[in-house]
């Protein structure tokens, strides 16, 4: 049974929230605000992370950027009233993987915890796939059985997202990527493409990535998208 961690003040989408997932075979605890919710996590381990912006205390975006630094990696996805590209990028600025628009419908929550949790399943690989899951370019390598990305044989530190976002990019290198298809691809849900989550993720990954080399790898095809190969 997946355990989900529910950070939210308001007594109503307490009960909306908790009602539904528990029915849907989810094992969810509840904090009450930023203080307790960090206790919490630090003392459990969870599977996903649902955290309102907007709480008493510590507000979701110091919770989520406190979870991060301590190397609490399981998703999270946020709840917010403020529905602004400008707002949105923020909060997934602060390491969280998704955002969810108050008010919202159970069934496109469900969708998205489910999306969500999917991209954490691992399987067991036999050598040959060990092997292939070993991508390159110029002096970044990426090794997707450990997770690991080094550039120039230094390790690279990325979230969750920021590490999606690069695999797509490594695994169709030479190839012009749309924003449409990497949202489709790295984050697995048809994002409002009035947003602009794809363009401020590929800054993240240039200044991880990009900013210390004298080669850039990532490159921007204006009007088309985005590319990963050597200049």
């Amino acid at each position: 049974m997946k355990k989900i961690l529910l950070i939210e003040d308001e007594s109503g989408v307490i009960d909306f929230i908790k009602k539904g997932l528990t029915e849907e075979s989810f094992e969810v605890s509840v904090a009450l605000d930023g203080e307790m919710a960090v206790t919490m996590a630090q003392e459990a381990a969870y599977d996903l992370f649902i955290l309102d912006i907007m709480l008493p205390d510590k507000n979701g975006l110091e919770v989520c950027k406190i979870l991060r630094e301590n190397n609490i990696t399981s998703p999270i996805l946020f709840l917010t009233a403020l529905g602004t590209s400008e707002n949105i990028a923020h909060g997934l600025n602060t390491g969280a993987d998704d955002y969810l628009v108050k008010p919202f419908k159970f069934i496109e929550l469900h969708a998205r915890i489910n999306a969500l949790l999917r991209r954490t399943v691992q399987k067991e690989p036999d050598n040959q796939e060990l092997k292939k899951n070993i991508y390159t370019i110029a002096d970044l390598i990426i090794d997707d059985n450990a997770k690991t990305v080094q550039r120039n044989g230094t390790t690279v530190s990325l979230t969750a997202t920021e590490y999606r976002l690069l695999l797509v990019l490594i695994k169709n290198k030479g190839k012009v990527l749309s924003r449409l298809e990497l949202l489709e691809n790295a984050w697995d849900i048809h994002f409002n493409m009035g947003t602009n989550v794809v363009d401020v993720y590929i800054n993240y990954l240039r200044k991880k990535i990009d900013i210390e080399s004298s080669v850039k790898l990532i490159h921007t095809i204006v009007g088309m998208g985005y590319v990963l190969k050597e200049k």
